[in-house]
């Protein structure tokens, strides 16, 4: 599903308009990363990464299941002039031991893309020195029944994908039990909510 054409889109979006909506809050919510390191958490092609860097993280590292990523990924990083500073995984983080922990660790729009919230957070929260910022869905019933239609058509579709409605507390619960704390939580219509957690 998030194959190489989608990636070329994602990168075209971000080369014209720059990051935005929940994605633009993430940044915010970073707070002052000038000399920080950043782990972004199923990252896509990196756009925020790119932009704590820009606001001053001296390193950036992307981890991503997805390798349809890797090709607008890398002309992104090469246009920016950033090579050295950027360190791209195609792994999973849940499993992948050898990602060590980052000052500031993002994951915009993951969490519902995984079945195991407790294992995804855990991971996050483990590798977060600093502050997590994630966004995820809102708990909403029409949501939740949307998603439904749409697994039952990715299911006849073929696609192996399949997205989650996660309960906002357990995603909380799950970072704060790995020694995080809640910190601000930021609605974005009806859809999305974006939230940002610190040791």
């Amino acid at each position: 599903m998030f194959n190489r054409r989608f990636a070329a889109r994602d990168a075209r979006k971000y080369r014209e308009h720059g990051v935005s909506g929940s994605s633009r809050t993430l940044v915010e919510l970073a707070g002052d990363v000038r000399g920080a390191s950043v782990l972004d958490i199923g990252g896509g092609v990196g756009a925020i990464g790119l932009e704590l860097l820009g606001a001053g993280a001296e390193h950036a590292t992307n981890v991503e299941i997805s390798s349809g990523y890797e090709e607008a990924a890398e002309k992104l990083i090469e246009e920016r002039g950033v090579a050295a500073r950027v360190d791209r995984r195609v792994t999973d983080i849940v499993d992948d031991q050898a990602v060590e922990p980052h000052d500031v660790v993002v994951m915009h729009r993951v969490v519902c893309c995984y079945p195991d919230v407790e294992a995804l957070l855990g991971a996050a929260a483990d590798r977060t020195r600093r502050r997590l910022v994630l966004t995820y869905p809102q708990q909403r019933a029409w949501l939740r029944a949307g998603l439904a239609v749409l697994n039952g058509f990715l299911r006849l579709r073929g696609c192996g994908f399949r997205g989650y409605l996660h309960p906002v507390a357990g995603i909380v619960a799950a970072a704060e039990s790995h020694g995080l704390q809640l910190e601000r939580r930021v609605k974005h219509g009806l859809l999305w909510e974006s939230a940002s957690l610190a040791r």
